[in-house]
């Protein structure tokens, strides 16, 4: 036998023991003797999805796993047209265990009938309620959730999202992001019903669209940047600068003078001008308080606080780029 004609009698051993292989379910295949090449091309291939790449045909429960038509039999089956039961059947790879992916293996619990057998969410400590659901979510806006603010406080996935029976989206257990966040933050979502808000109360935004609750590598749970300011100037790009004049309470922080939820004064300012101003600027050639009966009466930049503002001469309060805009003027 010549050498090209031994290799390619191999390579073709050598696929058909593969073909084989995976038709048996991964078990190892003993071909009989003289039966070569033609008994492994006798056991039928398997139904492959090759869109998704796996076995097309659902694995049946092994071992401790019962399936979901026995968590059926007593257990009301109404989460199964939700988006996690389409998602969890889909994506996960205990997709074949339906219910027992997220409540853990329900053999125990189906011959005794004891529910300590299975796991219970609403019995399980908030950590562990945690790691059943980080199973599968931890990635992306999911990745920073442990060691979180809200992880911190004894939170849980289903503190706010609800598996079985959600009101909203995503899975949430009440109707609306904004109804979520104020079961606990109450005073800061009333704030969107001052005069000067962000669009959050006509839709615009939501508390996720600036706050990440599963965790962020920022301040206060904001998803962009490292500062407040990072995360402000996302969207307020006109404001990020450098500039050749800097104003250092912007430099600071944006929420030096800008309250983010909503105020009473224009432009959601802290407080109304000039007093704003006045907080810093106490010993300046203008009066350094409203309240100061001598210099109304006496100094001559006195009259400088009626009926203006600091900002009717001080426009770029943020900054500027002109050679003589020192003193941040128009």
């Amino acid at each position: 036998m010549n050498a090209p004609r031994f290799y390619l009698m191999a390579a073709s051993l050598t696929l058909a023991l593969a073909v084989a292989f995976v038709a048996n379910g991964g078990e190892p295949v003993v071909l009989a003797a003289g039966t070569g090449v033609q008994a492994a091309r006798s056991s039928p291939a398997p139904s492959l999805d090759f869109a998704r790449g796996k076995q097309a045909t659902a694995a049946k429960p092994t071992g401790d796993y019962v399936g979901e038509a026995m968590c059926a039999t007593c257990h009301d089956q109404s989460y199964k047209g939700t988006k996690h039961a389409l998602m969890l059947n889909e994506r996960t790879p205990a997709a074949t265990h339906g219910c027992e992916s997220c409540h853990g293996p329900g053999k125990g619990h189906a011959d005794s009938g004891d529910p300590a057998l299975i796991k219970n969410p609403k019995k399980m400590k908030p950590a562990d309620v945690s790691d059943i659901c980080t199973s599968c979510h931890n990635r992306a806006s999911h990745a920073l959730w442990e060691g979180s603010q809200h992880f911190q406080r004894n939170l849980t996935c289903t503190t706010c999202h609800s598996v079985h029976a959600p009101k909203g989206e995503p899975q949430l257990v009440a109707r609306t992001e904004k109804e979520l966040c104020a079961t606990c933050h109450r005073p800061i979502v009333n704030r969107q019903h001052r005069f000067s808000h962000m669009p959050a109360r006509e839709g615009g935004l939501t508390c996720s669209s600036c706050h990440n609750p599963h965790g962020s590598t920022n301040v206060r749970l904001l998803k962009a940047g490292t500062t407040i300011d990072e995360s402000c100037t996302s969207c307020h790009t006109d404001k990020r600068g450098p500039y050749l004049w800097e104003h250092a309470p912007v430099s600071e922080s944006c929420t030096t003078c800008h309250e983010p939820h909503g105020t009473n004064n224009e432009r959601m300012l802290v407080s109304k001008l000039p007093f704003l101003c006045q907080r810093c600027h106490v010993t300046s050639r203008h009066p350094p308080t409203v309240y100061e009966g001598y210099l109304l009466q006496n100094s001559a930049n006195g009259n400088k606080i009626f009926a203006r503002a600091c900002a009717n001469c001080h426009t770029q309060v943020h900054g500027s780029n002109a050679p003589s805009g020192k003193a941040l003027l128009r």
